[in-house]
């Protein structure tokens, strides 16, 4: 199995902070090691649990959050389709989960210039991966484990051990954004 890009930045989760210094928007990386998989639902039991000062079921510290529901598995496989979800959704819960640590977190498309700005000030990353890609994602899970709230079904928490999953820096630790980059910079080349 190769990788999408020649030359991919490997990212190992737990994430060293060092190691998310040098990535600028754009850059395509691969993601190796235990991630979290937590939707909607999810994250209004987590911030719940925080609020109450209970513990959540896995470790933030230096983490990254993929926003996405699996299907079940296919033979062969350890997990079914596994493409990302709209990461907007999540914004009113993620800045409280970068404060207590998570490094990085993972969907599709844009987000709020307050996320860009919490990366700036958590020193997080937020990375896309490939919209209906699901079907071709699940090759680079290597282990699916339903960890909490398993009555939510595909919004339940669920761990990741993964080698070599795609992405792409979205938002840097400096707060750059790339869709709002690649935006102005359309729009600049639009006036006369």
């Amino acid at each position: 199995m190769g990788r999408i890009f020649n030359r991919s930045y490997p990212l190992r989760f737990p994430v060293e902070e060092t190691s998310l210094l040098s990535l600028k928007i754009g850059d395509p990386v691969a993601i190796s090691g235990e991630i979290y998989v937590a939707r909607d639902a999810a994250h209004q039991r987590m911030l719940a649990a925080l609020q109450e000062n209970r513990a959540l079921p896995f470790p933030l510290e230096n983490g990254l959050i993929y926003y996405m529901g699996p299907t079940p598995a296919p033979p062969g496989f350890v997990i079914g389709s596994c493409g990302p979800t709209t990461s907007s959704r999540m914004d009113k819960f993620t800045i409280p989960l970068l404060a207590r640590g998570l490094r990085a977190t993972m969907g599709k498309g844009r987000r709020s210039p307050a996320i860009a700005s919490a990366c700036r000030k958590y020193r997080a990353v937020y990375l896309a991966t490939y919209g209906g890609c699901g079907a071709y994602l699940n090759r680079f899970v290597r282990e699916c484990v339903l960890l909490a709230y398993p009555e939510l079904g595909p919004e339940a928490i669920y761990r990741l051990k993964v080698r070599e999953f795609p992405a792409i820096v979205v938002i840097d630790v400096t707060g750059r954004d790339f869709y709002a980059e690649r935006e102005k910079r359309y729009n600049d080349s639009q006036r006369p």
